[in-house]
C-alpha cells in the first residue's frame, strides 16, 4: 500500500546578489599606474561616487543551503 502525501519537503537556499556599477572617469597622468592609484584615491575619498543609474549588470548565484 502506498500512502501519498501532499506535504512537500522545502529547502533553504542561499542567494548571492552580485551587481556591477560602472563609470568612466578621465585622470590625467604620466603612466598606467599613476592613473590607476589616482583613480582609487579618487574613489577612496568619495571625490568619484558610483550610482544606481550607474547599473551596467546584476548575476544571481544560488547555493544549496541545508
Amino acid at each position: 500500500m502506498v500512502i501519498k502525501s501532499d506535504k512537500t519537503v522545502e529547502k533553504v537556499f542561499q542567494i548571492e546578489i552580485v551587481e556591477t556599477l560602472s563609470n568612466l572617469v578621465e585622470i590625467s597622468a604620466e603612466n598606467e599606474q599613476e592613473a590607476l592609484l589616482k583613480a582609487q584615491e579618487l574613489y577612496r575619498n568619495e571625490e568619484v561616487v558610483l550610482y544606481p543609474d550607474d547599473l551596467i549588470d546584476t548575476k544571481f548565484n544560488i547555493f544549496k543551503y541545508d
